[in-house]
């Protein structure tokens, strides 16, 4: 595969999302909260995990995996699944808000930090945004400012076991701070760069950062 792959084929789901953000499904019209509670506006909480894809799982083994860093780095960066386990561990508890309104509370992480991987990247000077690029075509933007905070991870465990298949494993992104479609799946690739690409839901409707207490859903 290249990186630059086609995304994946319409989906039930994938339709079903686009009409949501037609729609403007799930807002609930109350104005942000400085206060920001735990629960952000328009979510419901709920003790299952919910699994959302684009109809397509990638049947991966920890042998078949690996992660590249590029673009506007100093030092680009291909960690197999032994290199990547070599890096520095850490274990995060955050909570999920999935843009369909649903969150769950205190989900137990674990895997590298994105801290780490940017100190070993070292993002050139300008460099504001970058692009997570996943093995089944999917893509989603952040900033690297989001990218960077303390509790952002590229988790291979969920609640002290391996990621399973279906919810992104081996590795997938979590960015508590944000919606959950930013939090990419079978993660594969990570592009740097001074400019800001939407990926796969931005293009569909959907906000570019996705902050819940913003309620920022869709465009």
């Amino acid at each position: 595969m290249s990186i630059e792959d086609d995304p994946p084929p319409p989906s039930k789901l994938s339709r079903a999302k686009e009409e949501w953000a037609r729609a403007r499904r799930g807002l609930s019209g109350q104005p942000p909260s400085p206060a920001r509670p735990r629960l952000p506006p328009g979510q419901r909480e709920t003790a299952d995990f919910p699994v959302l894809d684009l109809g397509d799982q990638p049947n991966l083994s920890v042998k078949d995996w690996s992660l590249s860093v590029g673009g506007q780095v100093e030092t680009p960066i291909r960690w197999d699944w032994q290199t990547f386990l070599a890096q520095p561990q850490t274990e995060i508890v955050s909570d999920i808000h999935c843009v369909t309104t649903w969150s769950r509370y205190d989900n137990l992480w674990a895997g590298v930090s994105a801290r780490h991987l940017l100190a070993m990247a070292r993002p050139r000077p300008g460099v504001k945004f970058l692009l997570l690029r996943s093995f089944d075509g999917y893509t989603t933007n952040l900033s690297l400012e989001d990218f960077g905070d303390e509790d952002v991870l590229l988790a291979h465990s969920w609640q002290g076991k391996p990621l399973s298949r279906e919810h992104g494993g081996p590795v997938r992104v979590v960015v508590p701070k944000l919606y959950f479609w930013k939090s990419a799946k079978w993660l594969r690739h990570i592009t740097f760069s001074d400019r800001d690409t939407p990926g796969y839901w931005e293009l569909r409707g959907y906000h570019d950062r996705g902050d819940p207490w913003a309620e920022e859903r869709y465009k």
